[in-house]
């Protein structure tokens, strides 16, 4: 069955990203998501345990704002937008099928990695920690993630 949504053409989305791009380096705002987290940080108090997280995180509020939008509306286009699973082509289908699995067509996400009874487990769980801690490390090390990088100085 053809779904009467589909996502909007690369010639609308991506000269609107463009332009916000552009507006926040005109009014000298830097986006990123990773910066989120260091103002999190910061507002949860951890400013006492290290001065990475000394700062005024009041002053960058606004990003605080995209990322719940961000949020937002993700519930929004899985809750009403998406009216089934995406369709993944056969032979992935048999790839991951040896690899135990046996979700795909069904869900947005591998229910095997991804449901709560699995992250729970000591190796879900280890997944996560050990994924979270390198992504987080590669986003830091690399100044921001990249969606800030045009923005630095």
């Amino acid at each position: 069955m053809e779904s009467i949504y589909s996502t909007w053409p690369w010639y609308v989305a991506g000269p609107l990203i463009a332009l916000v791009m552009f507006l926040l380096l005109k009014m000298g705002k830097k986006f990123g998501m990773s910066s989120n987290l260091r103002a999190m940080c910061s507002i949860g108090g951890a400013g006492k345990f290290s001065d990475f997280f000394k700062y005024d995180w009041k002053s960058s509020k606004w990003n605080l704002y995209v990322v719940a939008g961000v949020i937002v509306g993700g519930i929004i286009a899985f809750q009403f937008l998406t009216p089934h699973a995406p369709q993944v082509h056969p032979d992935v289908v048999d790839q991951l099928q040896v690899l135990g699995i046996t979700s795909t067509n069904t869900s947005f996400l591998p229910t095997e990695l991804f449901s709560l009874e699995s992250m729970l487990t000591v190796k879900g769980f280890s997944i996560l920690l050990i994924g979270g801690f390198l992504v987080g490390f590669g986003a830091r090390y690399a100044g921001g993630c990249t969606s800030a990088m045009p923005f630095r100085h």
